[in-house]
């Protein structure tokens, strides 16, 4: 687990010790990950084996809580949809019966990890066997369709001879005695690749690189008779039974172990989207889904309001920025959809476009990097030089792998629209966050590109005025503007996805936030301006149920932080 180091204190109990380890991310206060690791163990002598429930209640209840970072808004909000009450003493002994062990067999029991969706458990036991349990959050939606997905793809992926780990044994349901859904799985031991990956030389690069298109070459071999998720036969069964829309049956594999189901994409279930009445598949053909997914969305919840600025880039509200989120660009979309899959047009993978080689990709790739240019640098040039080259080394040679080992990937990831294909199916897909300008702007290149896209036949069935194309990018051009502030205030303040930042950061994050909102009222033009900063900050709480469903048409901008010069210190 990344980390700098651990303060740790030791209680003990008859019996029963408890260290209680805080561990610190590796990467700077302004580029935290989701997932973010803590250790709070407990471990017991044997003979005789004390209860964990024993222990402080302070102690038992870090286990159920989400003790590894906080959220500089709706910090309540986000802890709630993390805490999971289990009975350990159960998930214990449930984990000793999965691998033939005895209960008494369990010496220690910590938290291993926290991250965007689970919380991890490490089991060891008296021979030095350990295991994880793995738990999701109240939270985690689709609860059910994910875990029996994510198991059912492992042990897929583990009979291709994929390096996955064992599942052991799994509950998609509460109903059990530990109380809670679970998956008890293979404790993977080793050094972690994100733990030295600024640290390996060319020959090392190479034989990484090599691995993982390797392994990305065998994963993509895998054809699957239809689109969706994988599950156990049994699985998808037993949900059918109890789910609250309608369901399909599943397209059985070659192995009949396995079928394809729903599918699990977040972007099909997230927020009021699992109360919509869907076809998520499985589906021997990919309509565009998502779109139709939030079109749906947008019928049945979305109303007018005014605008609210959003927490991520792309949603931020401009001065000028007269956003209309209605269903024009969705209608769009679903007009050219049918017509962007490479796999129809065959002239675009074989474009004379697509380099014939990695090299002609790279053919100042070492004449970007002299090192005489070296002496003339400082230190810290120097250090941000070697990064960037270490940078374009990786890269060099993953795509000159991919080439080798990997055909088909290779010719998605050079195909020229490969980049506007993908993000239109993206930006029409990802559930609303205000505004729908980086579709639009993505359908205004597709019209400009169409015969690249199509690799020729009809004309474009889309159409844009110029005036409302010169409009648009302006708009744009705006957006990234305030994208730009927007970052910035979150450099300043050091947090990350979703306001996230150790808890160790906490009140700092707090105190350099209060101080921006201070400096930016204190540079509002008036008091409408004011009023309007104070009502919506963006860092503040805000009630997200509210927000989510927000707003078909998003009326004049809220307030205006480009133009505001904020000093913190």
């Amino acid at each position: 687990m990344p980390c700098l180091g651990s303060a740790r204190f030791v209680l003990d109990f008859p019996g029963v010790s408890v260290r209680l380890s805080l561990r610190r991310p590796r990467s700077s206060s302004r580029s935290f990950r989701i997932s973010y690791s803590s250790s709070i163990a407990t471990s017991t002598r044997w003979p005789p084996r004390r209860e964990f429930s024993i222990m402080a209640a302070h102690l038992r209840s870090d286990f159920f809580e989400y003790t590894s970072g906080r959220w500089i808004f709706n910090d309540d909000l986000r802890h709630a949809e993390r805490r999971r009450v289990f009975k350990i003493d159960e998930l214990s002994r449930l984990a000793a019966e999965a691998v033939n062990r005895s209960p008494d067999d369990i010496v220690r029991l910590e938290k291993l990890a926290e991250g965007g969706f689970n919380r991890t458990f490490l089991i060891t036991m008296r021979c030095g066997f350990g295991m994880v349990a793995r738990i999701p959050y109240p939270a985690t939606i689709p609860k059910y369709f994910a875990i029996a997905s994510e198991v059912a793809t492992m042990a897929l992926l583990r009979s291709f001879g994929l390096p996955i780990p064992e599942v052991y044994r799994y509950s998609p349901m509460p109903n059990n005695a530990a109380g809670t859904e679970y998956i008890f799985m293979e404790f993977v031991q080793g050094t972690s690749l994100s733990d030295i990956w600024f640290d390996p030389g060319e020959r090392e690069i190479i034989s990484i690189s090599r691995q993982l298109a390797e392994l990305e070459s065998k994963m993509m071999s895998i054809a699957f008779p239809a689109g969706g998720s994988l599950y156990y036969i049994e699985d998808l069964e037993n949900a059918a039974e109890s789910a609250s829309w309608p369901t399909r049956p599943g397209i059985t594999l070659d192995d009949k172990r396995f079928c394809v189901g729903p599918d699990t994409s977040l972007r099909l279930w997230y927020g009021r989207r699992s109360q919509l009445d869907l076809d998520r598949g499985p589906l021997p053909k990919q309509p565009p889904r998502g779109a139709e997914k939030e079109l749906a969305y947008l019928r049945q919840f979305g109303r007018t309001a005014v605008a609210v600025p959003a927490r991520k880039e792309g949603s931020l509200q401009v001065p000028g920025a007269a956003a209309v989120r209605s269903h024009r660009d969705l209608d769009r979309y679903l007009l050219l959809a049918s017509s962007l899959s490479p796999g129809t047009q065959h002239s675009v993978i074989s474009t004379s476009a697509i380099p014939t080689t990695t090299m002609s990709w790279f053919a100042i790739y070492d004449a970007a990097f002299a090192t005489e240019k070296l002496d003339d640098m400082d230190e810290t040039q120097q250090s941000g030089e070697m990064e960037l080259y270490r940078r374009r080394l990786v890269h060099y040679h993953y795509v000159k792998n991919t080439e080798e080992y990997n055909e088909l990937h290779y010719a998605a990831l050079t195909d020229p629209m490969g980049v506007l294909r993908r993000r239109l199916f993206c930006h029409a897909s990802d559930p609303w966050e205000g505004e729908t300008l980086a579709l639009k702007v993505a359908l205004i290149q597709a019209t400009k590109n169409w015969k690249k896209l199509t690799g020729g036949g009809p004309p474009c069935p889309v159409v844009f005025d110029p005036d409302d194309v010169r409009e648009t990018m302006k708009l744009d051009a705006e957006q990234k503007e305030a994208d730009e502030c927007l970052e910035a205030c979150r450099d300043v303040i050091g947090f990350g996805q979703e306001g996230w930042v150790p808890v160790e950061h906490y009140e700092e994050a707090m105190a350099l936030s209060k101080k921006l909102k201070e400096d930016g009222l204190a540079a509002a033009e008036s008091e409408e301006e004011r009023a309007q900063i104070a009502a919506h900050w963006p860092f503040d709480d805000m009630d997200e149920e509210e927000y989510d469903c927000l707003a078909i048409h998003v009326i004049e901008p809220v307030y205006q932080l480009r133009n505001q010069n904020i000093e913190v210190y």
